[in-house]
């Protein structure tokens, strides 16, 4: 009885010890995501996109801002010569311009951000799926960014990934 216990012990010890073994085993790899998405022509031409539209809509708020400061100064210099209720409409224009200025701004921001979202998804899900296949092409069990990383031993994929999405 007592030899059998020892037995079993053991082969339990042993067990334990050649799954932890090949849990220490699993094959993991690197990437950096941040590097690859900063070289994609698809990212390159996405980021080209955004800043014409964001030079759209500066233009268009300096317009307003410049129209609104025109009006201003006019408005400041007639103040004396025109009546109450004339100053009185005036302010009233002044402020309702002030609200546009703030809405277009507000929705210009929205609006970049959705494009920014639209634009960037699919780029980033492509990547992904990259990744994805090239890790298990090389039979990797986890692939990490290595932006990230604090120390990076294993192989780095970046490349393998760069030239599995054409560039």
């Amino acid at each position: 009885m007592m030899k059998q216990i020892k037995t079993l012990l053991i082969a339990a010890i042993l067990i334990l010890g050649a799954s932890n073994t090949m849990n220490a085993q699993a094959k993991v790899a690197h990437v950096d995501v941040s590097e690859i998405m900063s070289k994609m022509p698809a990212m390159l031409d996405a980021q080209n996109q955004l800043q014409k539209l964001s030079a759209t809509y500066d233009a268009e708020y300096k317009k307003m801002i410049e129209e609104y400061q025109t009006k201003i100064k006019k408005y400041e210099q007639e103040v004396t010569t025109v009546t109450e209720a004339v100053n009185g409409e005036r302010s009233k224009e002044v402020q309702d311009m002030q609200g546009r200025i703030t809405a277009y701004r507000d929705n210009a921001q929205k609006e970049l951000q959705q494009k920014d979202s639209d634009i960037v998804k699919p780029i980033m899900e492509k990547v992904k799926a990259s990744i994805q296949k090239v890790g298990k092409a090389k039979g990797y069990q986890y692939v990490l960014d290595g932006s990230t990383l604090i120390l990076a031993d294993g192989p780095n994929i970046t490349a393998d990934v760069k030239k599995d999405l054409g560039f």
